[in-house]
């Protein structure tokens, strides 16, 4: 007898293609085994959410530790001491200045509360302000309020009704750098003031892995910084090594006023996100007032779980030769997509840190390109996850991959040249 259909719904999947569907039983380092016995190389982070590997040793010993302990609490006027290591522990690694962090369970949730807390502060100022700046191509998850601070487009067509009006700065493409930062100064010294702008450090993710240089986010910085804008630094996906450093803005000498954080803030073994703030965001919400409070939360803040498995990731962080790790990483990245050159079907090679990116010369280079699916088939097949955005290749592995297993992806990405060439 086969298999009834499966119910599940999956995320960003059409499920009107039939494409296969893996069912992946466990992991361990780089490496996904798959129920059926294949296994497959997880050259993207199971999402960009892997730092370590996969079932890293140190943090699979805290969450037991921890639901033997305690597994769940509100935390709403409680608190539990993974909760309190945990925003000790990142407020000393994070950039100077932060000093409060607020709890969620999401990039976009942690996106969510930035957006919130900048409005929240205008408003318990006595001024007011509603206008959110944004960058072009920018990318900050799919609830309501991260779309609309997003890009505009097929991610969130269906939903324009429900997205408030944002200001756009052009992406400071290479060559367009000064054109960026005179938008910027523009829009932040108009009549309408800006209550904030957020943006991601350096490497735009889901927009096409776009990079751009640490001297304009810090331009960019000082301009906001000049007339009083708030500025948030989405490092979902930048944070935690994935430039080079622990957080992109390290690069560019800056600390931002809001900076949001998830994905590897657990090394990736479950859902956690923070919203680290500066003094004075927090205080405009201090108040003998209860009207004043910061009126955000969900049931699962701060879980006790997640939060001892982000203390076993800050601990490996503090004890472990992590930025070693990055730094061979990023070299052998950046040996292998010099390796590259020459392939007349690819272009636009890329890398910022560990995160190394390309373009498949095609026909239609956006998101829903007919490449995007072909190319995902196409190393799947050769024991790869590899998921393309479009026309666009980008692998961004977990820091314990080895060079046998990376020169592995780059020889399929040479194949699927020669075989995007030959169709």
């Amino acid at each position: 007898m086969s298999a009834s259909p499966s119910p599940v719904w999956h995320a960003f999947t059409q499920h009107g293609l039939g494409e296969e569907i893996p069912l992946i039983d466990r992991a361990a380092g780089a490496t996904l085994y798959g129920a059926d016995g294949r296994a497959w190389i997880d050259a993207i982070s199971s999402w960009w959410v892997i730092t370590h590997g996969h079932c890293e040793p140190r943090i699979q010993a805290a969450i037991r530790a921890q639901t033997d302990r305690l597994d769940q609490l509100i935390f709403a006027g409680w608190t539990h001491e993974p909760a309190e290591t945990l925003a000790r522990g990142l407020i000393a690694m994070a950039p100077a200045g932060l000093a409060h962090v607020f709890f969620s369970d999401s990039g976009s949730t942690s996106v969510e509360v930035a957006l919130k807390m900048a409005l929240g502060y205008w408003l318990n100022r006595g001024e007011p302000r509603h206008r959110i700046l944004v960058l072009e191509h920018g990318y900050h998850g799919d609830t309501i309020g991260a779309m609309s601070v997003g890009e505009r487009g097929v991610y969130n067509r269906a939903y324009q009704p429900l997205l408030f009006d944002v200001g756009t700065i052009p992406f400071p493409a290479e060559g367009r750098e000064q054109a960026t930062l005179d938008a910027l100064e523009a829009a932040c010294r108009g009549a309408d003031r800006p209550a904030a702008f957020i943006l991601e450090p350096l490497v735009l993710g889901a927009g096409g892995m776009m990079m751009y240089g640490p001297q304009v986010l810090a331009a960019m910085r000082a301009i906001c910084a000049a007339h009083g804008v708030l500025f948030i630094l989405d490092e979902v996906m930048t944070g935690w090594g994935r430039t080079g450093t622990t957080f992109a803005c390290e690069q560019a000498g800056i600390a931002p006023d809001i900076l949001c954080l998830s994905k590897g803030l657990t090394g990736g073994a479950l859902p956690l996100a923070a919203t680290l703030a500066t003094p004075a965001i927090f205080e405009a919400h201090l108040s003998p007032d209860r009207g004043r409070m910061f009126f955000h939360s969900s049931s699962y803040t701060a879980n006790p779980v997640a939060c001892a498995a982000a203390n076993a990731n800050l601990a490996i962080w503090r004890e472990e030769p992590v930025a070693d790790r990055i730094a061979a990483l990023a070299a052998m990245q950046a040996e292998r997509l010099a390796a590259l050159d020459g392939r007349g079907r690819i272009r636009a090679k890329r890398r910022t840190g560990t995160i190394a990116a390309m373009e498949f010369v095609e026909e239609g280079s956006d998101y829903l390109s007919a490449i995007g699916p072909r190319l995902n088939a196409f190393f799947r097949d050769r024991g790869l996850l590899l998921r393309p955005m479009g026309n666009v290749v980008y692998i961004l592995p977990p820091y314990c991959i080895t060079a046998g297993e990376l020169d592995r992806i780059y020889t399929a990405i040479e194949e699927a040249a020669e075989w995007i060439g030959r169709e």
